[in-house]
């Protein structure tokens, strides 16, 4: 029998909201624009998981020092496309709600920034879910996938890492989450099932499973 878990921490881009061709598609067209031609596809392969500040080293290894005001102006343009909608992965909304039901406490970690995943939980609905449990990388010291994140996620819902459930889609997050100490659901979504269990995580393929992994199916 599946323990039932002290608090599930869910990551949003991919997990939640089926956001990752719509922002991959930005940012390579702001690459490309700056001289390192890039496809949505090679973008995603690139920097799936990255918060934006750890991708600017990368990104100026190849094109040079930035303009000052370009990392402020791909946020405006992902925020924008995420306001005008954000689509949410199937089955998403409704797990929240049910493991919220469930009387399990629950946050949402993710390496967006802070007014990009406030947006995105607007657009799905869930921000009175989670309430003030959630985090940016502008909340913590390091990104994913150090287990900054996850550490203060699984704090702010009072219980202690290994106790929590994390889910998470991309490399970065599922080393953050296991660096944190918690038992790491992998979604296979935008990374294979069998890279997310060589790094630990235990795969699954669809938002239907997780009630019972979770312990609170029927």
């Amino acid at each position: 029998m599946i323990r039932r878990p002290a608090a599930v921490l869910f990551d949003c881009d991919g997990v939640l909201a089926d956001s990752e061709a719509v922002v991959n598609a930005i940012v390579a067209e702001a690459l490309t624009a700056l001289g390192w031609p890039m496809t949505r596809a090679e973008a995603q392969h690139a920097f799936l998981g990255m918060a934006l500040p750890d991708m600017i080293p990368r990104i100026e290894a190849r094109v040079g020092p930035l303009p000052f005001d370009w990392p402020s102006d791909l946020s405006r343009l992902i925020n924008a496309a995420m306001t005008e909608r954000t689509m949410a992965i199937p089955g998403a909304v409704e797990v929240v709600r049910q493991v919220a039901a469930a009387g399990i406490p629950l946050a949402c970690a993710s390496n967006s920034a802070r007014l990009e995943l406030a947006v995105k939980l607007r657009g799905l609905g869930l921000a009175d879910v989670f309430g003030a449990r959630v985090f940016s990388h502008e909340d913590v010291a390091r990104a994913k996938p150090w287990p900054d994140m996850y550490r203060a996620a699984a704090e702010a819902c009072g219980a202690a890492p290994a106790d929590c459930v994390v889910i998470e889609d991309s490399v970065p997050g599922v080393r953050a989450g296991l660096a944190a100490g918690c038992r790491v659901l992998g979604f296979a979504h935008e990374t294979p099932a069998s890279v997310l269990a060589a790094l630990g995580a235990e795969p699954f393929s669809a938002m239907s499973e997780l009630p019972g992994l979770l312990g609170i199916g029927d």
